[in-house]
């Protein structure tokens, strides 16, 4: 039995947690658009031709933010061949499809007000610029009196779209890229990018391409460049980090959560560098709108090219994927001072946590549960945990805790709900954490415990499937191993390799 503990006291706050943290992602990739969120003919398919039964699924997720249309893909797009009743087909180099654009914009300020979900628009600076950035926010958000306001009017949107959040380009820093280009040429680009955009519509939030990833070779030295030119007109900048199990080893997999914490750290401690440098009193947050697990293949493998909606990125998740997520999520919430966006990637079908078959019916993926939790029950302010935990040496990141956990307070009704991540694949662990703090006058005698779920399953490698859909799902956690608070001190036991989310109240 391994041990662990922390202390909650709410004087002790992270920060406030931004709805926008539980976001996500579609991209014009493999199936997440056509038979993923869209796919006229099916039995579930509304008037538009959205799958209803994935409109439900993306409802009970909890998603609050979608981006759109790319990724890799907004970097060779043409935002025209996407409206209006002539649609064209083009090659798409990035993923090496056909893209029909018979869903565009339009279709998908449908698609998000049907969803209840707020839009994310990235715009094209690979191969396009200033002037077509202005173009497509004119189109998406000027009333009307204008040629591109009054076409979208003509094309059955006389209401403006009112598309706040807007990433300039994606991934530039990267070779892959289309359009790719160094530091100094792109933040000069997002800047003059952004300027233009504000004049058309100043109440934007603008978000500047970070680094692929953590590894990258220019990565600190990007950002440093990137925020030095454009620091003043943008508001966030953007992460993007993906992992995998590699090896057959779990103990660094599972690790994960704690590597992205460093990253944000790092990024943050750059962002708040070039802040001294440049001597401003605003804060460039975060957008995370980029993360998951992704086990990768080479393209050649996924598929042969120039295909209308091939089968790319379909990997089939375990428990132990969802709980390296659970961990990604504890990362993000860890940070909420800072990390104000976030995107899992991608929503349907692509390294998703909803899959569909064309035809037939749509399921949740292990990966698809944590995200839920988290997205219902982590609102509020988050509470600083900082766990006495037993620790393991991994391959990949050296000592890290077998305990992973963050906690988060709805200060209007007092609950508060622990979310812990067990990394120990060896045993069980008996987690001890001293509450006496939440005492309030409305309940003098402490917290009791209202919920004790948790994710786990005797096979790390269990999966849900077409056929066995629920296979991996949370369940409540029974007997002397469950959650009970006694004098102040919250007692529960968590199962080896799980995700554990124990509410609190009155």
């Amino acid at each position: 039995m391994h041990r662990a503990s922390f202390t909650l006291d709410p004087a002790f706050s992270v920060g406030a947690v931004d709805p926008r943290l539980f976001g996500s992602f579609v991209e014009h990739l493999g199936r997440c658009v056509y038979t993923g969120v869209h796919e006229p003919g099916h039995p579930a398919a509304d008037d538009n031709g959205f799958r209803r039964d994935v409109l439900d699924l993306v409802r009970e997720m909890g998603v609050t933010v979608v981006r759109y249309p790319g990724g890799n893909f907004v970097s060779g797009h043409r935002w025209e061949d996407g409206v209006g009743p002539v649609r064209r087909a083009r090659l798409e180099p990035a993923w090496r499809s056909v893209e029909t654009n018979e869903f565009g914009l339009g279709e998908f300020a449908a698609w998000a007000r049907a969803a209840g979900i707020e839009p994310m628009m990235a715009v094209n600076l690979g191969t396009r610029g200033v002037q077509e950035a202005c173009d497509l926010l004119e189109y998406a958000n000027h009333p009307g009196g204008t040629h591109l306001s009054d076409l979208r009017a003509e094309h059955g949107d006389a209401e403006p779209y009112g598309i706040r959040m807007w990433c300039l380009g994606n991934e530039m820093d990267g070779s892959w890229q289309i359009g790719h280009r160094p530091a100094a040429d792109y933040g000069k680009l997002a800047a003059a990018t952004a300027r233009a955009m504000r004049m058309i519509d100043p109440g934007l939030e603008l978000v500047a391409c970070g680094s692929s990833h953590h590894s990258m070779p220019t990565f600190g030295a990007w950002e440093e460049e990137v925020l030095t030119a454009a620091y003043d007109d943008v508001d966030h900048v953007s992460l993007h980090a993906y992992y995998r199990e590699e090896n057959d080893d779990p103990a660094s997999f599972l690790a994960s959560g704690s590597a992205m914490e460093d990253f944000i750290e790092d990024v943050v401690a750059t962002c708040d560098h070039v802040r001294a440098k440049l001597k401003r009193r605003k804060r460039i947050n975060l957008s995370f709108d980029e993360w998951n697990v992704w086990y990768m293949k080479p393209m050649e493998e996924e598929a042969q090219p120039w295909e209308r909606a091939p089968r790319l990125l379909e990997n089939t998740y375990s428990l132990t994927d969802a709980v390296a997520v659970g961990g990604m999520l504890i990362a993000l919430l860890r940070h909420a001072d800072r990390v104000k966006i976030a995107c899992q990637a991608q929503l349907v079908n692509v390294i998703a946590p909803i899959m569909t078959e064309p035809g037939g019916p749509a399921w949740r993926q292990a990966t698809f549960h944590p995200f839920a939790q988290a997205a219902r029950y982590g609102r509020g302010e988050v509470l600083r945990v900082e766990p006495v935990s037993p620790t393991v040496e991994t391959a990949a990141y050296g000592e890290t805790p077998l305990l992973h956990a963050t906690a988060v307070r709805d200060a209007e009704s007092g609950t508060v709900t622990v979310f812990a991540v067990n990394r120990a694949l060896d045993g069980p662990m008996e987690l001890t954490a001293d509450v006496r703090a939440l005492n309030t006058p409305d309940a003098p005698d402490g917290l009791r415990v209202l919920s004790h779920e948790v994710l786990a399953d005797d096979d790390r490698h269990a999966k849900n499937t077409r056929e066995n859909p629920d296979r991996v799902r949370p369940r409540p956690l029974e007997g002397a191993d469950a959650a009970a608070v006694d004098g102040g001190r919250l007692r529960a036991v968590l199962p080896p390799l799980s995700w554990n989310v124990i509410r609190l109240g009155r």
